[in-house]
């Protein structure tokens, strides 16, 4: 589906590590490599182990995970809503991209150079999220200025949505990212659809500590997870400087040692990877055949024709129905005909909502 994290940070947080381990990590199997589209940007396999599952089950020719983009930004500094250092690019490259990925330092290492002068994790935490809200406030306030006009003329629609706006400008001029904003009705976010705000973005905080802290956090992050508190963000606790380690590592069983020498189940990348394609709000499901076991990324919610747009537009232009199989049941019962002979594939038409993990076979006609 094309969708992208983008990875910020101020300088010297561990940002350009962690993309660098990204980039150098493996998927589980050995052909599925990451691959570089542009010099920042990399296509990242998600790691989901029902795809092993099938994969034992079916023996395929191929098995093709589903990917998500990461983007890694062009650094920030203090004044780049105003165009200082990388600032009009670093706006750029963010606003193109569907959540953000934001590095936090919190480790303590002399040797490395803090653009503060010590360290802060929630002070390096506003400083992103100022530059930010400046940005998203110089929009909200050129638009509000055209709706008014509209807005005294008497136009009912015009009304409300200078209302909206001025929810969103009293937010931002208050310190908080547009995403804090509740209000009553989903379809009132359509008044800064098309600004593409910078701060109303979903967000993970990633919070790079040292190897001590990696199981066990610190003060830092602790301190950022109250601080992030009221955005109901995730914070992931991440070793950058381990999953380097890790991403050098081509054996699967090397690998699993040498994060149980940690005390660690899964690296940390893992769960980056894991917890962007939820952030994003996506689900996967299964197509299951001799041929290819592939995962397909599509939107929560989204019904079998949809669904079957993924793989090809024909398919939900002609679609007609949809056999489905919940992998439970193709686990237990081992084949496909044994899991029809057993009533366990269930036809659906175009009502039906597809659900993570459905293994999908559709029907259709153009």
């Amino acid at each position: 589906m094309g969708l992208q994290c983008g990875i910020v940070g101020l300088p010297n947080v561990g940002k350009s590590t962690l993309f660098n381990a990204l980039s150098n990590a493996k998927a589980e199997a050995a052909n599925y490599p990451f691959c570089t589209i542009e010099p920042n940007v990399g296509v990242i396999t998600v790691p989901d182990e029902r795809l092993t599952t099938l994969e034992q089950l079916v023996k395929p020719e191929r098995v093709l995970p589903t990917v998500i983009e990461f983007v890694d930004i062009a650094g920030l500094v203090k004044g780049a809503s105003k165009g200082e250092g990388l600032g009009n690019k670093f706006l750029a490259n963010i606003r193109e991209v569907d959540a953000i990925i934001h590095v936090v330092r919190c480790f303590d290492d002399e040797n490395i150079v803090h653009v503060g002068g010590k360290v802060d994790p929630v002070a390096d935490k506003e400083i992103i999220d100022t530059e930010l809200q400046l940005k998203d406030l110089e929009s909200v306030a050129k638009k509000i200025l055209k709706v008014e006009k509209i807005a005294k003329a008497g136009d009912a629609k015009a009304k409300k949505e200078l209302a909206i706006l001025n929810q969103f400008k009293d937010t931002l001029e208050s310190g908080k990212n547009a995403r804090s904003l509740q209000l009553s009705n989903e379809e009132d976010f359509e008044a800064v659809a098309d600004l593409h705000l910078l701060t109303i973005k979903p967000v993970i905080y990633v919070a790079n500590v040292d190897e001590a802290s990696v199981t066990t956090s610190n003060q830092y992050v602790e301190t950022l997870k109250k601080a992030v508190a009221e955005e109901n963000a995730q914070v992931i606790v991440v070793c950058a400087a381990i999953e380097s380690q890790i991403a050098e590592l081509q054996d699967p069983e090397e690998k699993q040692l040498f994060l149980q020498e940690y005390g660690l189940d899964e690296s940390g990348l893992n769960k980056l990877i894991k917890a962007s394609y939820k952030l994003l709000n996506l689900i996967t499901y299964f197509t299951a055949g001799v041929k290819e076991v592939r995962a397909w990324t599509i939107k929560n919610g989204w019904k079998a024709p949809q669904a079957a747009g993924v793989i090809h537009s024909d398919f939900e232009k002609g679609f007609i129905k949809a056999e489905v199989i919940k992998l439970a049941d193709y686990e237990k019962y081992k084949t496909e005909l044994a899991c029809k002979e057993a009533g366990k594939i269930s036809i659906e038409g175009k009502e039906y909502v597809v659900e993570d993990g459905d293994i999908m076979h559709f029907r259709f006609n153009v």
